[in-house]
């Protein structure tokens, strides 16, 4: 709740006119208390996991040529009902456990200091506090994420997240119970590193949880602007790490790929993009020799052709 009773009230105490964006955030927020804007995260949250993840279920629907010369594995295919299921299956967790430990953890947030007063953060300040969020929980999830893939931790929790060797957006928060309370651990971090305005901490929940959505989407399209972000991981490197499963040991981060560079758990993936451009270009040279590739191959092998070949 904001402590000013009218708009000249708050332009005094910031000795200046509010902005545009200050003064629909005044006539917002002036009468609503903190908790209250909080717990706009648990909207947010439900909005970003029912909608984020349907255009990709319409796009796995259709099954469209257009389409499914992007999809990264294209012998797996989910039918609507199934994708339904997992939506249930999210929603469950999303009303026993996210919505419940957003109601709870609210003095966490005050205690970290997020504020929701005036003056409103710059542009550049949100897109710098939300660089530091992404690299922080990138690293602390990259270790957590190791640990999961531990024997007990694997059998015992992050088996539920692998049941979805091909993923779809909306397995992106599919998980148990345990692993959606330790995962919370990392995305908190930044924040209570860097606090800002609430604001940010909405903006940064919901396009952590986009991303999500984006790198478990089962597509790896080229024209997506995540393509030109730096060591940005995508679909294409997460899935791998769906597709070996309970053996991998590879591509662990969640957002980038630096900690898996660094600490050398990158290298069946790279092995396998090794293989991939090899076969590609042993097929384009008896393609050219035939007259021209064919529409299957033109794009090069996909993982399971790849697994294909190694098997034989």
């Amino acid at each position: 709740m904001l402590p000013y009773a009218t708009i000249e009230d708050a332009a005094a105490a910031l000795g200046r006119n509010l902005t545009f964006a200050e003064t629909l955030w005044y006539n917002y927020s002036a009468n609503k208390s903190d908790y209250f804007l909080y717990c706009h995260n648990i909207l947010f949250l439900f909005l970003v996991f029912s909608v984020a993840p349907l255009p990709f279920v319409v796009i796995e629907s259709l099954r469209s040529d257009s389409f499914d010369k992007y999809k990264i594995q294209p012998k797996v295919r989910l039918s609507f009902s199934e994708m339904v299921r997992c939506y249930k299956d999210v929603m469950r967790m999303f009303f026993l456990v996210v919505g419940p430990l957003q109601l709870v953890s609210f003095p966490s947030v005050q205690m970290v200091g997020i504020r929701t007063g005036l003056p409103l953060p710059s542009g550049w300040e949100i897109l710098a506090q939300l660089v530091v969020y992404f690299m922080v929980e990138d690293y602390t999830n990259y270790w957590i994420h190791r640990f999961l893939h531990c024997k007990w931790g694997y059998e015992k929790i992050h088996r539920v997240h692998h049941e979805y060797t091909a993923p779809i957006g909306f397995a992106a928060p599919y998980a148990h119970w345990a692993e959606i309370l330790i995962l919370g651990i990392p995305s908190f971090l930044g924040p209570a590193m860097a606090p800002g305005h609430m604001i940010t901490f909405w903006l940064w929940i919901a396009l952590r949880q986009i991303e999500a959505i984006d790198t478990h989407s089962g597509y790896d399209f080229p024209w997506g602007f995540t393509k030109y972000i730096p060591f940005y991981g995508g679909a294409d490197y997460h899935d791998y790490h769906h597709y070996v499963g309970e053996q991998s040991h590879s591509n662990f981060a969640s957002v980038f790929t630096y900690c898996d560079f660094l600490y050398g758990t990158d290298k069946g993936y790279r092995y396998q993009k090794k293989l991939l451009r090899k076969m590609q270009e042993e097929l384009r040279g008896s393609g050219e020799q035939n007259g021209g590739l064919s529409r299957g191959w033109a794009n090069g092998p996909t993982l399971d052709e790849i697994h294909d070949r190694i098997e034989c």
